[in-house]
């Protein structure tokens, strides 16, 4: 089967360092590897992109197409994307711009690469500016070198509690804006609609992944060796379907922020992250103690 257009320049980019030649040659270029919306499959797409600060932009072009492009379908329910640059790879949040945001990061894009602007003009679609942010909440310091399992469950702790916090300040500072607002006239639209989603889901589905694991390898496994921890296992089974619950509730909460009542708003979210916490909290006081010996990564047989 011949090698799509897409793959020839993914392979080229990454067997030179990120350097590619043809259309793209001398200008700036990403690989983007989203996951299906519905399939779950991984997609690497190669995309120019313009730098912002700490920051860089794509957008969905689609070369002026009628339809946004199917990686941007992708990101909207699967926020988490690797992204490739040069010679670096790492994980981003992806977050559409908005409103006033959008224009202005849009006219950015057009002073650094004008054919965007062209591909805006002939089509009566809104071309979608997708910021590519730091995947890690705010302020991120992980626990330093993992050596143990119980230091890799710490880390997914310490990362999942500091996307919670993230969510809350996003939330607190949608409220602030909307309090701000003076003069006639409704307030303007959220600036942050999107990113709260955005950060939302990338909590929700890291958490459903954690607990999917748990459920799957690490809790089978440590109850085979720990009889006596029947209970436990299973406080910790109904805890994961209490703390789904809250996930759905969590996102239907943050869904709604446009039109929610605050003081209402933030008594919800404080009681879900309370109890989200508290799971959080007791599975380590369970498990750390009986993690502490086993190697992180786990040692692969040689074959």
């Amino acid at each position: 089967m011949p090698t799509s257009f897409n793959q020839s320049v993914i392979d080229e980019f990454r067997a030179n360092e990120g350097k590619v030649g043809g259309p793209f040659e001398g200008g700036d270029l990403l690989l983007l590897t989203t996951t299906g919306a519905r399939s779950g499959v991984s997609r690497t797409t190669p995309l120019g992109y313009v730098r912002h600060g700490d920051s860089l932009l794509v957008v969905g072009s689609n070369l002026g197409g009628a339809r946004h492009p199917g990686w941007y379908h992708n990101l909207l329910a699967r926020p988490v994307v690797q992204v490739e640059v040069g010679t670096r790879s790492f994980e981003a949040l992806a977050v559409p711009a908005e409103g006033d945001r959008r224009e202005e990061l849009f006219a950015h894009v057009v002073r650094a690469e004008p054919g965007y602007g062209d591909y805006q003009a002939g089509t009566s679609r809104i071309l979608p500016v997708v910021v590519l942010e730091r995947a890690e909440p705010d302020g991120w310091q992980g626990p330093g070198e993992v050596r143990t399992l119980a230091g890799k469950l710490l880390e997914v702790h310490t990362w999942l509690r500091g996307q919670l916090r993230q969510v809350r300040a996003e939330a607190d500072a949608h409220f602030a804006a909307r309090a701000a607002h003076q003069g006639p006239g409704a307030p303007p639209a959220p600036g942050l609609g999107l990113r709260i989603r955005q950060r939302c889901l990338a909590f929700c589905q890291a958490l459903e992944f954690h607990h999917s694991s748990e459920d799957g390898h690490l809790f089978p496994g440590i109850a085979r060796h720990h009889p006596h921890l029947t209970d436990v296992f299973a406080r910790l089974d109904d805890e994961h379907r209490t703390i789904a619950r809250i996930q759905g509730e969590l996102a239907a909460l943050l869904a709604g922020i446009v039109i929610a009542d605050p003081q209402r708003f933030h008594a919800e979210l404080e009681e879900m992250s309370s109890r989200l916490n508290a799971h959080l909290d007791y599975e380590e006081e369970a498990l750390l103690p009986l993690l502490a010996d086993v190697p992180w990564p786990p040692d692969v047989p040689k074959g």
